[in-house]
């Protein structure tokens, strides 16, 4: 988990470092408003912030970052505000009283994941999540969490508020879904049917959008494969990877992850690009890439200076489970290096 949490008096700082220390392995950034006690008082992994809130806010929302505000909902609620734009791209937001008894999801609780994050932080600190989504509460299918835990891609929003009201209805919604890869249990108010692009039901899973469906929603079926010379900045990789993707005929909403080799998961630029996209980062040893199965573009000085002669499509592929497909050869400038794999796609609904 990546969290930027903020306090505004003594009790609060306290309760973060406490939250921080409980919370190891995760990337928590400590911040401070109060002036409680004197400047000499307040620990130097915490810092303080000088601008307002609501600005420290925007900054923060800009980078995509979770954010979790220890105090009362009104501070969080006024800050955020301005920056509150769309439920698929904001940020998930919490508040946490300075007690430390609750944890409130406030803002994007499903698609940015503050219901989650809510349920973690309160089994780390015995606290409560107060967890206020309809579908939730009733313990209901919730198609967009199931996007979510899915990595797919929705495609028209106004179809989640719909299919979750016919949920919350008691209605039974029908699912047509363009693979054979299905695992879990399928929800009771969940009917499967046979997939053909002009098979209409409730919720279409398909590369193609359907015209039939009142919420459409498509696999993420692509995984770009990527190197570069270390220091390379986010901005520079961005442009790459649009220009390639591009070129390749896909689309940013179409990438399920970015992979790499080991070395290069510190790297701030390809983390910055992967945070502020939303997209997983995934990374391997250099040994596991090498052994990866097919025919690629190898170098002896990068499998001299690493460990293995390609990174960019054997990082493709492995992060494909061994079983995707270049479809977009390694191409290579400015310092980086790209390749695309297409991979198996498949659905999962929870086990019971």
């Amino acid at each position: 988990m990546e969290l930027s949490v903020i306090s505004f008096t003594e009790k609060g700082m306290r309760l973060s470092e406490r939250l921080s220390e409980n919370m190891a392995g995760s990337l928590i950034r400590l911040y401070t408003k109060g002036e409680f006690a004197g400047r000499e008082k307040i620990p130097s992994s915490i810092e303080v912030v000088e601008e307002r809130v609501m600005e420290w806010a925007g900054k923060q929302m800009k980078q995509k970052r979770t954010l979790l505000f220890i105090g009362a909902c009104g501070i969080a609620v006024r800050s955020i505000a301005p920056f509150v734009t769309d439920k698929l791209l904001d940020s998930a937001v919490l508040v946490m009283d300075e007690a430390g008894n609750y944890v409130i999801p406030l803002l994007s609780g499903h698609v940015g994941g503050a219901n989650v994050a809510a349920v973690q932080l309160a089994e780390k600190m015995n606290a409560i999540p107060v967890i206020t989504t309809a579908t939730d509460i009733e313990k209901q299918f919730s198609v967009d969490l199931f996007a979510v835990h899915n990595g797919l891609h929705i495609v028209n929003r106004e179809g989640i508020a719909r299919i979750s009201a016919k949920v919350l209805a008691g209605k039974e919604i029908t699912m047509a879904v363009d693979t054979q890869k299905i695992e879990g249990t399928v929800p009771e108010q969940v009917r499967l049917l046979p997939y053909h692009k002009e098979q209409e039901a409730d919720v279409v899973i398909a590369s193609e959008k359907s015209r039939q469906a009142m919420l459409s929603l498509a696999p993420k079926e692509y995984v770009v494969g990527m190197g570069c010379k270390k220091g390379k900045e986010e901005a520079a990789l961005l442009e790459w990877l649009l220009e390639n993707i591009k070129n390749a005929g896909i689309s940013m909403e179409q990438i399920w992850a970015i992979a790499s080799v080991d070395q290069k998961k510190e790297e701030p630029g390809l983390l910055e690009l992967c945070r502020k996209n939303k997209i997983p980062f995934l990374t391997f040893p250099a040994e596991e890439l090498q052994e990866v199965a097919g025919e690629f573009q190898e170098s002896s000085f990068v499998k001299e200076q690493i460990g293995t002669g390609n990174v960019c499509e054997r990082a493709a592929i492995r992060a494909c489970g061994g079983e995707g497909t270049i479809i977009y050869p390694k191409h290579a400038g400015r310092g980086m290096t790209i390749a695309i794999a297409k991979r198996k796609w498949g659905i999962t609904f929870e086990k019971e």
